[in-house]
């Protein structure tokens, strides 16, 4: 904590990369808004006098010289002490109206992350790259599937974040994956959320957007499966023994018919059989004691929770 003094009551967090069309629109609107609000400009490398153009709107800029929206909001959420957090991209697609509602939801229902749902409302309409779509409707069916939620945008770059939520928040993507890793860490540590709809509006023809659909989608598909197997080891484990319990049985039936019609075994195909249920039951027992570290660790992450709990309790009542 850098002291009660410095703790903001909302802090708008705006990470950027060559945003010099749209930044100053973005701070301008988020200060009307938001007329409490500190905001926060973090400059990624920009070439473009993003950084200059963000200052002279009124926002404090900070620089993060590790390319990487990831390695620019794990900066933010260390440096900066808030009751409230909203995080946007600086490109202008999202409406600065919204984060009142949003502000609302973290300081008065006690919501640990807010999402602003874009796909409910305009994004199929104003969103002019059809793979974007695809990509953004799979990634939440996956996850809802796995999860068992009723997340309504993953990939979306517009929430509200309370205290809690951004100091116990570890972040470990470097790219756009991290919308995603924040989206899994909120539903596996039980935490609050809530959809909030929001209008959305494509990026200006002359602002590109940063985003490689194909690349990027890639990494966040391999995420989701990453921390399917960190978070959930029983269930992961369990399915790749099953997995490599049917390859072994396959293995093992004609070896089986053989020897019932003709009294022969083909060793070498048995040995891989029998290699394909030790891995088996192998993998069932490693999920077993990864599920119980997991287990600890959320006890712990609990206990974390409270202590974070207990700071900003003390440095509101000082402030």
């Amino acid at each position: 904590m850098k002291g009660k003094e410095n703790m903001d009551k909302i802090a708008v967090l705006i990470p950027c990369y060559n945003e010099a069309k749209t930044i100053k629109k973005v701070v301008e609107d988020f200060k009307k808004e938001l007329p409490d609000a500190t905001i926060y400009v973090y400059d990624n490398n920009s070439k473009d006098g993003t950084d200059k153009i963000a200052k002279d709107a009124g926002a404090v800029v900070r620089y993060e010289t590790r390319q990487g929206k990831g390695n620019v909001i794990r900066s933010m959420f260390r440096e900066i002490d808030a009751e409230v957090y909203i995080m946007v991209d600086g490109d202008d697609t999202y409406p600065a109206e919204s984060s009142k509602e949003m502000v609302k939801a973290v300081l008065e229902e006690g919501v640990d992350m807010v999402i602003g749902d874009r796909l409910s409302s305009t994004y199929f309409t104003e969103n002019k790259r059809p793979f974007h779509n695809i990509g953004n409707v799979t990634v939440r069916a996956l996850i809802n599937r796995i999860y068992k939620s009723d997340i309504r945008d993953v990939m979306t770059g517009l929430r509200a974040f309370s205290y809690r939520f951004v100091k116990t928040f570890p972040v470990m993507s470097k790219g756009f994956e991290l919308e995603t890793e924040m989206t899994i860490h909120c539903l596996d540590k039980n935490m609050k959320i809530k959809n909030i709809i929001i209008e959305y509006r494509d990026r200006p023809a002359d602002s590109p957007s940063k985003l490689n659909t194909i690349p990027d989608g890639i990494k966040v598909i391999r995420t989701i499966f990453s921390f399917y197997k960190n978070y959930k080891p029983m269930a992961f484990f369990t399915l790749l023994a099953f997995i490599l319990g049917v390859v072994g049985l396959g293995f093992f039936i004609p070896v089986f018919i053989d020897f019932l019609h003709r009294g022969v075994v083909k060793i070498p195909t048995l040995v891989v059989c029998v290699l394909f249920f030790l891995c088996a039951v192998q993998s069932f027992f490693s999920g077993m004691i990864l599920d119980n570290i997991i287990k600890n660790s959320k006890q712990n992450f609990e206990m974390r929770l409270i202590d974070c709990e207990r700071e900003f309790k003390k440095d509101k009542d000082t402030k």
